[in-house]
């Protein structure tokens, strides 16, 4: 029995040794098969050996926490991932997006970009990166110009505004900032929010006429500092940097396609330190903001409940989305602990909700009401109940705030199973915003003599350059000069000022204009814009400048030309017209045109013309003879019927209106016959007195019903304050003095009596 015993257990064993000889079979050829497929695998991804290196695309997403890494090259029109690593950072090296230890942040991307090349056996040289949106600054700003009526708006026109709002913006953003800080800021892109004509909100403003244009324009803002930090940590590990973008920017590249953007929608990556948010509506990007509260709040929070340190409570807070129902950990005092997830998400709940309400609130303050839906993506949206505290905070519907993953991505082809949450959007997004902008992130252009570098956020124009060296936007379209509106003889006219001559804009002294795109090295030369000339009106050129000569009317010499008066004052034919000017043109063609002027009832008087009786619409000609007789009785003028009267008309015994010659022409009339004319229809042109002062003819018009002697030095050069003797004045040849009343057809001298200031 006891060797039929053995026997059995013989075999026994024998059967154990085939069945590990038969495991460790099974495991070569298991162990050769995984060879085999590592092999096709890694021959696979060596194939990027043949890809031209320009076509690669390497993106570092340089987080708070890690430093993400993406290769990626171009398949049709999507971007093919073919490799991705994360690296966590050993220590707080980045604060709130910011690099605060260089040395340690180019430490671990350089770890990052050891392990892609040693997984793509290639060797990678340029990279594209972001820019946290933390130090992104916005400003938004509303530009309103008078434009000229009627004509039509083009391109260049609201290239213009657009130009005037960015430096606009750049000029409130540098008051905004404090004095003491001397950072310097760049615009990186801007969008039109609204169009504006003459006050009215409009899609286009090109091709419309109107009298006002204005523009609501959101411009971004990066201070070169940041942009400084991230090149030196890419100097030190190798890499030239072809491609710098805004994470904000990066991410909604992504996330929401443009044709989404016409809904008022809210895209907030929450990330370490901070919560960047964009908002859009009405197909575009119209806001930028950041909380600075994120996922480090709720980590510092568990840290100081359980007594750990911050990587732990990392880590711990990382599994509170695992699906593990408990979590076990061991705090600074070496206690190992093992306490319930719920129990975690009751200790952070006062936090997740002060993160919740913040990140609300900061969406309402520049939103100013609820967005249709909100995206949260980046590792800190995967907090337990922070979707639903939002949604609470907004008052929308919990179906309407979303945490989204690479799943969402539409134009990216991935199959590796890291970067799969919400934390990949960014690192993706930073690539497919390189894949798109494809150059440089500076351009390095010229303006008008003057080196500038520009940032490529977007196809760089000509507007972008000149908006950097602060070009005068007045500088680019000739603005029409000032036209003249008067009004002549009740009628109104205007007179158009001259055309504006537009700005123009050479690159490479070839003809371009605003919306030019550039490249490298591009030499950029603007003549600047010429304004039209004002308007310029002369009364001749409306009322004809040929004198019609003179007549003769009871023994006076009138000017039969056209009078003018302008705002009521007698005017040359030679005078400028301003604008608002009254006009009044009395042209003298016929006796009716000589008695309107001067207010002479013609059913009174009988009018004789070279000693013919003649009719109202009688031309007047050069030097004729009119007499003008009152229709009375003899009996009337309390004298004989048969006493023979001239009738010649004055008034006051005065004649009606003089010239030079006028003075020897001038008729004295009986004083019978000057008290019964004198209550007579007529009295001159209404408060307008015609007089002869020292020889010359002049015309004192204006509001006054009578004129005095002194009235007169309103209208002459006679400087009272310095006496040359003493003053002599005379009315009709005889002493005058200050007070005595003037009437149309006095004559009137004023001199200096020189020979009793030497005697």
């Amino acid at each position: 029995m006891p060797a039929n015993a053995k026997q059995p257990q013989k075999k026994e064993k024998k059967v154990i040794q085939l069945d590990k000889q038969t495991d460790k079979k099974k495991a070569r050829n298991l162990s050769a098969s995984k060879t085999v497929a590592k092999n096709k695998e890694k021959e696979k991804i060596i194939s990027l050996k043949g890809v031209d290196p320009d076509e690669i695309i390497f993106s570092l997403d340089i987080g708070t926490r890690t430093v993400v890494g993406v290769v990626g090259i171009p398949e049709d029109d999507k971007l093919k991932i073919v490799a991705a690593e994360v690296v966590e950072h050993k220590n707080r090296a980045m604060l709130d997006g910011q690099i605060h230890d260089i040395a340690q942040v180019a430490e671990i991307a350089l770890e990052v970009k050891k392990k892609l090349e040693e997984k793509l056996e290639i060797t990678l040289s340029k990279v594209a990166i972001a820019a946290a949106g933390r130090v992104l600054k916005t400003c938004e700003v509303r530009v309103e110009r008078e434009i000229e009526q009627g004509k039509e708006i083009d391109q260049e026109l609201v290239s213009s505004i657009e130009m005037e709002g960015i430096q606009y913006a750049q000029i409130k953003l540098d008051d905004e900032v404090s004095r003491d800080e001397k950072t310097q800021f760049y615009c990186v892109g801007y969008s039109v929010i609204n169009y504006y004509l003459n006050g009215y909100v409009i899609s286009s403003l090109i091709g419309h006429k109107g009298k006002k244009i204005g523009v609501d324009v959101l411009a971004t803002f990066l201070p070169h500092i940041v942009v400084d930090s991230l090149y030196t940590v890419m100097s030190k590990i190798g890499l030239e940097v072809i491609s710098l973008t805004l994470e904000p920017i990066a991410a909604i590249n992504v996330t929401i396609p443009k044709d989404l953007r016409l809904l008022n929608l809210a895209l907030v990556d929450i990330g370490a330190g901070t919560s960047d948010i964009a908002l859009t509506r009405d197909g575009s990007v119209v806001a930028y903001a950041m909380a600075p509260v994120a996922g480090d709040e709720i980590t510092e929070k568990i840290a100081q409940h359980y007594l750990v340190d911050f990587n732990t409570g990392e880590k711990i807070k990382i599994s509170l989305s695992s699906g593990d129902s408990s979590v076990s950990f061991v705090d600074i005092l070496g206690n190992k602990q093992v306490v319930e997830v719920t129990e975690v998400n009751e200790v952070i709940e006062p936090s997740v909700r002060i993160l919740a309400d913040t990140i609300s609130q900061k969406i309402l303050e520049y939103n100013h009401k609820a967005p249709n839906a909100v995206f949260l993506i980046g590792g800190g949206s995967q907090i337990p109940g922070l979707t639903g505290l939002i949604a609470e905070y907004l008052k929308i519907s919990r179906e309407r705030v979303v945490v989204r993953g690479r799943d969402i991505i539409q134009n990216i082809k991935f199959s590796g199973k890291k970067l799969a949450g919400p934390e990949a959007i960014t690192p993706f997004g930073i690539a497919v915003t390189a894949q798109i902008q494809k150059g440089q992130d500076f351009l390095a252009v010229t303006v008008n003599g003057k080196k500038v570098r520009l940032f490529n956020s977007k196809k760089l124009t000509v507007a972008d350059a000149l908006i950097l060296v602060g070009f005068n936007p007045g500088q680019l379209i000739g603005r029409s000069g000032k036209s003249i509106s008067f009004e002549l003889n009740g009628i109104k006219r205007t007179v158009r000022g001259g055309y504006g001559k537009a700005a123009e804009i050479y690159v490479n002294e070839n003809l371009a204009s605003l919306d030019t795109v550039l490249k490298v090295g591009d030499d950029i030369r603007v003549i600047p814009a010429q304004d039209g000339e004002n308007a310029e009106a002369c009364v001749s050129d409306y009322v004809s400048p040929d004198a019609k000569g003179k007549v003769i009317m009871n023994g006076s010499y009138i000017d039969i030309d056209t009078r003018v008066y302008i705002n009521g004052r007698i005017a040359s034919k030679e005078q400028s017209i301003a604008d608002g000017d009254i006009i009044q043109a009395n042209e003298i063609k016929t006796l009716a045109d000589l008695a309107n002027l001067y207010e002479i009832d013609l059913d009174t008087y009988s009018v004789f013309v070279n000693g013919e009786e003649s009719e109202q619409n009688y031309e007047l000609k050069n030097l004729d003879n009119v007499e003008l007789k009152k229709r009375i009785q003899a009996d009337e003028l309390n004298i004989s019927k048969d006493e023979s009267v001239s009738d010649s008309y004055d008034t006051e015994g005065k004649t009606i209106l003089s010239c030079e010659e006028s003075k020897d022409a001038q008729a004295e009339f009986p004083t019978e016959i000057i008290n019964t004319l004198s209550n007579g229809s007529f009295s001159g042109f209404s408060n307008c007195v015609s007089v002869i002062i020292n020889g010359k003819v002049m015309e004192l018009s204006g509001d006054k019903s009578q004129y005095i002697f002194v009235d007169i030095f309103n209208y002459i050069d006679f400087d009272l304050s310095k006496p040359q003797g003493n003053i002599v004045l005379k009315l009709n040849g005889r002493m005058a003095g200050f007070t005595d009343i003037i009437r149309t057809g006095d004559v009137i001298e004023i001199y200096w009596d020189k020979q009793s200031n030497e005697g």
